[in-house]
């Protein structure tokens, strides 16, 4: 065996020389360049075996490629978070317009919660106005403070008032100067608040039999605003504000869909291309439409289930969470409804001036019949978290219009819900992800298997800047 390997070695040194004596020392480096390119970059098995790579530890833990291109094995096996699942790139697009609520969740971001119970804190605007609980007579005034006699009005909330602070009676005619002649509506300035009222004295008041700066005779039911404080040249100080939020509870309930295939069904011959993947789309849609459902009109609630003898968690859909409503009749439904509707969305919340507003075929089939003018316009059509919208502008804010069949799906054919993008939070306690079974390893079944999971719910962090659409004589 040596001396035979001496002979090769032998022979192959004369034939390196008769090609360097022949064709030059140049020349016969480039040909063997080239013969070693094509054993790199071949198809053979020396290929493999130069270009395949491999990975070594670094100095602070790190990973690192040598003796080949970095690809997607070596990225899984060094990194195995740096890639996204296709599944995950994907979801966002499949099927958004029928999903708005999930796809706005998923384009909004969401926060990781480490339990599936989630406490979060809700604030409010302090309430701007309340009604009269008890008629005032104007010939009840009470003691003068100064040039001005008080009197105490007994309000349905008493507490939103605060001294220095003025008050608006929009359905009482105020005074000019001289009280006597008509002079806009009435205004007030609180003096003090007690257990029987608001002391107030009036700034626009009327002359009674010559004393001048009477509070007149406000009905019951009366309208009262707040409005600006009002300080003296000495004061520093004003009565306090304070807000404190308040806590509230949600679940997180998990979201799971399943895809299965037999290893005969796949290599079997098909007539048309439907393969893993289609199934896994399909099943990701009504994953998705179910969770619309659940995140709309869900029922918080913990339950146990006698055959898994386990507790499952239902979370707590976003309608049920809102803080106003909106109702209307379908039959007197016109232009001035959508402007009620309009005013109610973007005024006393202090949110954004433009919302979604999704709704079922009766109440979108309503909005599209109407004709509009310059002060109420639905032309533009514009595309936000992959959704295409329906603008509709007015005068207090632009609703973002959208037809969702989950409302009629769900018993809300003629109702609707007005979202402010802003103040809407996903929490997720399991992000969503697929997950590869082995069933055909663990001897249940000789199939491809595929899991879908996600454990989130959603939660309205301003209850105020949402609201209810509802139909009432339907109902």
């Amino acid at each position: 065996m040596n001396q035979l390997k001496q002979q090769l070695i032998s022979l192959f040194g004369k034939a390196v020389e008769w090609l360097v004596q022949k064709y030059g020392i140049y020349t016969f480096i480039a040909m063997a360049a080239v013969i070693l390119w094509w054993i790199i970059m071949g198809d053979g098995d020396s290929s493999i075996t130069m270009a395949s790579g491999m990975l070594i530890a670094g100095i602070n833990g790190g990973k690192h490629v040598v003796d080949g291109p970095l690809t997607t094995s070596l990225t899984n096996e060094g990194s195995p978070d740096l890639l996204r699942n296709e599944i995950d790139e994907r979801i966002v697009k499949i099927r958004p317009m029928s999903t708005p609520i999930d796809q706005l969740s998923r384009f909004g971001g969401s926060r990781a919660c480490g339990s599936m119970v989630v406490d979060y804190y809700s604030v409010d605007t302090k309430a701007t106005e309340t009604t009269l609980k008890e008629e005032f007579d104007e010939v009840n005034q009470e003691a003068k403070s100064g040039e001005f006699f008080t009197a105490t009005l007994n309000t349905y909330d008493n507490d939103i008032f605060e001294p220095s602070e003025t008050v608006l009676v929009p359905g009482v005619q105020g005074y000019e100067a001289d009280g006597l002649r008509y002079g806009g509506p009435l205004v007030l300035y609180v003096l003090s608040r007690n257990e029987n009222g608001i002391r107030v004295i009036a700034v626009n008041g009327k002359s009674i039999m010559g004393i001048p700066n009477n509070v007149p005779t406000i009905p019951e039911g009366s309208k009262l605003i707040r409005m600006g404080r009002a300080a003296s040249e000495l004061d520093v100080q004003t009565a306090q504000f304070e807000a404190l939020p308040t806590k509230m509870q949600n679940n997180c309930q998990i979201f799971k869909a399943q895809v299965e295939q037999s290893t005969f069904q796949k290599i079997a011959n098909k007539e048309v291309g439907w393969n893993f993947s289609d199934q896994e789309e399909a099943a990701i849609i009504d994953m998705r439409l179910g969770m619309e459902k659940s995140f709309l009109f869900g029922s918080k609630a913990r339950i146990y289930d006698s055959n898994k003898r386990e507790e499952v968690l239902l979370t707590g859909g976003i309608w049920h969470q809102a803080g106003k409503d909106f109702r209307y009749a379908i039959d007197d439904f016109n232009a001035d409804s959508i402007i009620e509707l309009c005013r109610d969305a973007f005024t006393a919340n202090a949110g954004s001036n433009r919302k979604i507003l999704i709704g079922g075929t009766g109440l979108i089939e309503a909005i599209n019949k109407l004709d509009y003018n310059k002060v109420i316009s639905a032309n533009d059509t514009v595309t936000k978290w992959g959704i295409d919208f329906t603008e509709l502008r007015s005068k207090f804010g632009t609703l973002y219009v959208l037809h969702s069949e989950v409302f009629d799906q769900c018993g809300h054919y003629y109702d609707g819900f007005v979202i402010d993008p802003e103040y809407i939070t996903k929490y997720c306690h399991v992000p969503f992800r697929a997950e590869k079974l082995d069933l055909r390893k663990s001897g249940v079944r000789n199939t491809d298997a595929i899991v879908v999971t996600e454990a989130s719910c959603l939660v309205l962090r301003y209850p105020q800047a949402h609201m209810r659409v509802t139909e009432t004589s339907q109902s």
